[in-house]
């Protein structure tokens, strides 16, 4: 058991904010809420989005508090996050991705023939889109979802550049006949 002193307050001083926790702020002020899409994409559970999402800026911190200096912070998270997502859904039973939850696509105000097509289009890809294998959803995903670039995409995946661009030809293409199928 520790004495307390009678001159120094029994509670210490809060401890000042390093340049991590700083950093750490800025970035989970700035990218939480696509991380948090992103996981509750794939998870299609908003507790287990959430906690993803909490695990994966915990490890954000630590990898800040190490040293670790990410070349784009988005990609960075996300990178975190698709691993702390794939582990949520290996550890349940029903990873197949709803439909609906993929497949949003904004609507924009536009004459009743032109909003018919898109609607359309958007009700083709919505039913193409679990037709394709998951790396290759994956990709689309990111690339036209979440904008990234090819290099953002290489470094979230885990993959070289010449993967993903091969991987995205091949998933367009089978985006495309299963639309035209359907």
């Amino acid at each position: 058991m520790t004495a307390v002193s009678p001159i120094e307050p029994a509670y210490a001083a809060p401890p000042r904010p390093t340049p991590a926790d700083t950093t750490f702020e800025a970035l989970y002020e700035q990218h939480s809420s696509r991380v948090f899409g992103y996981c509750l994409k794939w998870l299609r559970s908003r507790e287990e989005a959430e906690d993803a999402v909490q695990t994966t800026f915990l490890y954000a911190m630590r990898g800040l508090r190490r040293g670790v200096v990410p070349l784009f912070d988005e990609a960075w998270l996300l990178a975190i996050a698709r691993y702390k997502a794939l582990s949520a859904r290996r550890r349940r039973t029903d990873a197949q991705l709803d439909e609906a939850t993929m497949s949003r696509v904004p609507d924009t105000v536009d004459d009743p023939e032109i909003s018919l097509q898109k609607k359309d289009r958007a009700e083709a890809l919505r039913r193409s889109l679990p037709r394709l294998s998951p790396e290759h959803r994956e990709l689309i995903d990111l690339a036209y979802y979440h904008s990234k670039s090819v290099k953002e995409i290489a470094e979230i995946v885990g993959i070289n550049e010449a993967t993903v661009k091969t991987r995205m030809f091949y998933a367009r293409k089978k985006l495309a006949e299963s639309v035209v199928s359907a």
